[in-house]
């Protein structure tokens, strides 16, 4: 049987000098006992997954809403593909692969409904009556921290200080890191950065794969980017190209294991290089460790303009956007409007709300819906017979 102290003493032995030790965490904001079989990072991860907001994440989508089918990836199936392949770095760079994981499950836990679009939506709304916006790191940290209630004791998860500047200091193409004051100078780990480099490799590439089941992006436009004619060519006479189903796995599998041997092989020569003796080193380091080499950026980034002249603004997906913005303004301008439809554990019956509380809390409720039930709330307001 092994115990928490015998992870403890494994790490010690297995993992890199620059890798974050579960002993060595600088702990919760709540003291609680040490747990004696996991290690506190194993604990964040069980804490993340049983959370109410990690199981809607199922009915939270990306780039193709729900209303056009139920095959396309889901914000759940993106945040176990990071989680599985930020694991498989760490593991390769003898990283600490229980604090990726956390990391990664909880990353997107604030994404509202409607992926990029409903952000887009809640964050001019937002902004438009007089509050800072919308960022879903910031939510993610305040779902771990005071929205998920399920100890006696303490709002919130009670999740490790590294796990918590993960959240908030996320970022990647897609991602605009939050911050707050209480955290402003603590830098990321080795491992926080594994994932911010796992989400957008997960995104560039399956959003390939969703945009070619859509048939929203074709192989011809594709043959346009270096990288997929060099997957292509890996590939060989393996896969015959008018098998599109068999050359889509075929080919994003490709993409994704060039993708990743790139990132191991650039990040383990600059690990060489910068020669961190210990955790502290890495967090006064201010320059790029974890990443891609010069020339796979390109090619990366070329892959991306494509994507994004193709697919991001196919007109079907314009549409969808569309739709989905105007589901969530609909809803914020009725619960605006009328507060009191807002279940009374969610909006005081009791006292006056300022301006901005009031548009917080309305924000807060719809950014926890799931694609479905911002549609059912939309139909239950607008008529069942009224399309969205």
């Amino acid at each position: 049987m092994l115990t928490r102290e015998d992870f403890e003493r494994l790490e010690e032995q297995n993992l890199a000098a620059y890798a974050m030790r579960s002993s060595r965490t600088l702990g919760r904001d709540h003291a609680e006992g040490a747990h004696p079989f996991r290690t506190c990072y194993q604990r964040d991860r069980d804490r993340i997954i049983h959370s109410a907001a990690f199981r809607r994440l199922e009915y939270k989508t990306q780039v193709f809403v729900i209303f056009e089918g139920d095959y396309y990836r889901t914000r759940l199936t993106h945040t176990l593909e990071v989680a599985q392949i930020g694991r498989s770095i760490g593991r390769t760079l003898r990283l600490n692969e229980d604090l990726i994981e956390a990391i990664a499950l909880a990353h997107d836990l604030g994404h509202p409904p409607f992926g990029h679009a409903g952000e887009e939506a809640l964050d001019k709304i937002m902004k438009d009556g007089g509050a800072l916006g919308f960022n879903h790191n910031l939510r993610s940290f305040e779902i771990v921290t005071r929205f998920e209630k399920r100890y006696p004791d303490f709002d919130g998860l009670n999740l490790t200080r590294e796990v918590l500047i993960g959240i908030l200091k996320h970022q990647t193409n897609y991602d605009e890191a939050g911050f707050l004051e209480k955290y402003r100078d603590e830098s990321p780990t080795l491992e926080a950065q594994v994932v911010d480099c796992a989400d957008s490799l997960a995104y560039l590439n399956h959003d390939v794969d969703d945009g070619l089941k859509s048939e929203c992006i074709s192989v011809e436009d594709l043959m346009a980017s270096e990288l997929w004619k060099r997957a292509i060519d890996h590939l060989g006479d393996a896969v015959q190209v008018n098998d599109l189903e068999m050359l889509r796995y075929q080919v994003v599998k490709a993409l994704i294991d060039m993708q990743v041997r790139d990132l191991i092989e650039h990040t383990d020569a600059r690990l060489r290089e910068l020669d961190f003796k210990n955790v502290e080193q890495v967090k006064s380091y201010k320059g790029e460790v974890v990443g891609f080499s010069r020339d796979m950026k390109a090619l990366r980034d070329e892959l991306q303009d494509l994507l994004n002249r193709k697919l991001y603004h196919h007109y079907r997906v314009l549409r969808m956007t569309t739709k989905a913005k105007r589901v969530l303004n609909d809803l914020f301008q009725v619960y605006i409007h009328e507060p009191f439809q807002l279940p009374p554990e969610l909006f005081p019956r009791d006292r006056e709300c300022e301006d901005i509380e009031k548009y917080e809390i309305i924000c807060n409720h719809i950014a926890g819906m799931t694609d479905r039930a911002a549609l059912d709330e939309h139909k239950r307001f607008f008529n069942a017979y009224t399309k969205v």
